[in-house]
């Protein structure tokens, strides 16, 4: 395997619109007590809650958090992400629109949440936006699928990954920290980790992998060529044909005020007539 130069490419941020299917069908989802913990943080219950899934991308969260009791309504700015939405999960509203300028009216969500979605948002703008939407007492919601890079097959990809694309696949996990969730400090953030696990085939990791951004910018000959060596590599691991990938759920909750702040009385200098 020999290392590349990334061409200039499209946004990662949208690329994904041209692999919806391939994302539907092998990314993961998230283990149920996920949810649990999100509920004890926010010390509110999802069922009945008003929630908005912002970066909803195909509704592996919201299905979710629909499953779950909560009224859902999606937002997702990428046309092939909203489009395969529709396919998946036809009866829960969905509107476009992303984290820096949401389409929502103020104080009107139980529950702001972010699947996999909130590092490709300016917290300057996104920060605001969620506290503008937020009722008194809501919370907002940050989670990533983050792969376990003890486990030694595992940290052995990241390796051949960050040496073939010239990424940190740690440091591209680490979106998670509170300063990089609210640089400005504004939110008061709780953590909660969460070890998870799924057996698939090596075919449906490698499309999983595959369905990454740094892949889907990257050139598709290239990328191809090391998805197709990566498959001989886990097929001498895993004979088999199947294998555990492992993740740690990394969840960012903070609440808002119960009371909402009152809007200053503009003051008004008295006029003679």
């Amino acid at each position: 395997m020999t290392a590349s130069t990334q061409p200039p490419t499209p946004s990662r941020a949208t690329s994904f619109n041209t692999a919806a299917a391939q994302y539907a069908e092998n990314r993961p989802s998230y283990p149920p007590a996920l949810l649990d913990a999100m509920e004890h943080l926010a010390a509110n219950p999802l069922p009945g809650s008003r929630v908005a899934d912002i970066g909803a991308g195909t509704g592996i969260s919201t299905a979710l958090l629909h499953a779950r009791g909560a009224h859902v309504i999606a937002v997702e700015p990428g046309d092939g992400m909203a489009a395969q939405f529709r396919r998946t999960l036809p009866d829960v509203p969905i509107v476009r629109g992303n984290g820096n300028a949401l389409p929502l009216a103020d104080a009107s969500v139980d529950f702001l949440t972010y699947a996999q979605s909130w590092h490709w948002t300016d917290p300057d703008h996104a920060v605001p936006e969620a506290l503008r939407v937020l009722r008194p007492g809501g919370a907002l919601a940050l989670w990533w699928n983050r792969y376990a890079l003890d486990i030694p097959w595992i940290a052995a990809q990241a390796n051949r990954i960050q040496y073939f694309f010239g990424i940190d696949v740690g440091v591209e996990q680490s979106n998670a920290s509170r300063r990089a969730a609210d640089p400005s400090g504004r939110l008061d953030f709780a953590r909660r980790q969460l070890r998870w696990s799924r057996h698939v085939p090596i075919d449906t990791h490698l499309a999983n992998i595959g369905s990454h951004s740094v892949f889907l910018v990257h050139d598709k000959e290239a990328a191809a060529a090391f998805l197709a060596e990566e498959r001989n590599l886990l097929l001498k691991l895993f004979p088999a044909g199947t294998l555990e990938e492992t993740y740690e759920v990394d969840l960012l909750v903070a609440k808002t005020s119960a009371t909402p702040t009152p809007t200053p009385t503009p003051t008004r200098t008295p006029t003679t007539h």
